[in-house]
């Protein structure tokens, strides 16, 4: 009986292969977390401000990707709350209201100071006495520009994540993470008020302080005076330039 013969794609003579491509699932699963990131990047640095319309198409041919993974990426931004769906057609940036920023920061309080009392507790005193020292010097960085702020943000964010750490449950940290996407944008109403700043720095030393020593109960009440500064001070902006709050 003859036998039966099936080819098995080869390389060439020169042992050359052709590169593998990438499936086309994977490449809409890329093309759509560029978009949310892209998106995502823009709402956050103010780029797209809030009541900002994005129309599909306008927003697929702007990113460069097609109205499939777009679609996607805006599922994702409208799971963060930063896109809802828009009357007619399309979707928008969401707004900031006084009521929603007043709203954050009822549930950052509740979140926030349960996880400084349990940061008291549980914390590796070195982290953060390393950055107490690095937050001490937090007035000359906010003294050097632009670079000096990038530096004392990204300070800001080494706080937080020594904070998670610190607390070491999942479901605290991934809502603290819900909270700080949101007040990502109304960081930005600070971002040019030195003064503020440097105040801000030193609310976070106390706080740092208390973590440091195991004061539960400093650590949470220091944790609330910054709070409510930072409300106060969010507050404040919004009357007095509420039609363009970054500047």
């Amino acid at each position: 009986m003859a036998s039966v013969y099936t080819e098995t794609p080869m390389a060439g003579i020169t042992g050359s292969t052709a590169a593998p491509t990438a499936p086309p699932a994977a490449a809409a699963v890329s093309a759509s977390e560029r978009a949310y990131r892209q998106l995502r990047d823009e709402i956050l640095d103010g780029v797209l401000s809030p009541g900002t319309g994005l129309l599909e198409v306008e927003q697929s041919d702007r990113i460069g990707v097609s109205r499939t993974p777009l679609r996607a990426a805006i599922a994702r931004l409208i799971a963060d709350g930063l896109v809802a769906g828009r009357s007619g057609r399309g979707f928008m940036v969401t707004e900031m209201s006084v009521d929603s920023i007043h709203e954050l920061y009822e549930l950052r309080r509740a979140l926030e100071e349960h996880a400084a009392r349990i940061a008291a507790t549980r914390r590796d005193p070195h982290v953060f006495l390393e950055l107490r020292e690095q937050f001490r010097a937090a007035p000359e960085l906010l003294r050097q520009g632009e670079t000096g702020l990038h530096r004392y943000y990204e300070l800001i964010d080494d706080f937080d994540d020594a904070l998670d750490a610190a607390v070491g449950n999942p479901f605290l940290v991934a809502a603290l993470a819900t909270v700080r996407t949101h007040l990502a944008r109304i960081r930005r109403l600070a971002r040019h008020n030195p003064a503020r700043l440097r105040a801000a720095a030193a609310e976070h030393l106390l706080i740092i302080d208390a973590i440091i020593v195991g004061d539960t109960s400093l650590a949470a009440h220091a944790t609330h005076v910054h709070l409510h500064q930072s409300l106060s001070n969010v507050l404040a902006a919004l009357e007095a330039n509420p039609v363009a709050p970054e500047a």
